[in-house]
């Protein structure tokens, strides 16, 4: 059985579509046997494709693109062996919907995995400047190493 990745930011349509894109380009690039996808803890965006500043840059960088904004829902838990928050605001909304610790144990703020991060939030490029973009790109990417390794860890633990 595959390990089951999920990341979520606020519509899903910038930073959690970002981060599912290039964490699956890397996972399949190392052979390892994920699923991963991204949801929203808003329902504002639903059926949207993903904003075209977060396409242009996932492309810009060599990484597919295609989208459908979605809206996590609290019976998915169940689903996923590692929930991803792209900020603390959505890691607390997580924990909101989480039924019990089994579920709130799941949930992790992305940047953890980076060790050079000062700042565990992946800022929201929605209302900045198009190269914001880009940052939220460098950051999702230097989370990547750690996040596989734990990944590859947790897979063998099962």
């Amino acid at each position: 059985m595959s390990y089951r990745v999920t990341f979520v930011c606020t519509g899903n349509i910038c930073r959690s579509p970002m981060a599912e894109h290039i964490f699956r380009h890397h996972a399949e690039q190392e052979g390892l046997d994920v699923e991963v996808d991204s949801s929203g803890t808003g329902h504002w965006h639903v059926g949207d494709s993903a904003d075209e500043r977060t396409v242009a840059t996932l492309r810009r960088a060599g990484y597919r693109s295609s989208h459908r904004a979605r809206q996590f829902e609290a019976s998915w838990f169940d689903r996923y062996d590692l929930i991803l928050a792209l900020d603390e605001g959505h890691r607390t909304d997580l924990l909101r919907l989480a039924p019990d610790e089994a579920a709130r144990r799941k949930i992790r703020l992305l940047r953890e995995f980076d060790p050079d991060a000062r700042d565990l939030d992946v800022a929201d490029p929605y209302y900045s400047r198009d190269s914001a973009f880009d940052e939220v790109r460098e950051q999702i990417e230097a989370a990547v190493p750690g996040l596989l390794d734990h990944v590859r860890r947790a897979a063998k633990e099962r």
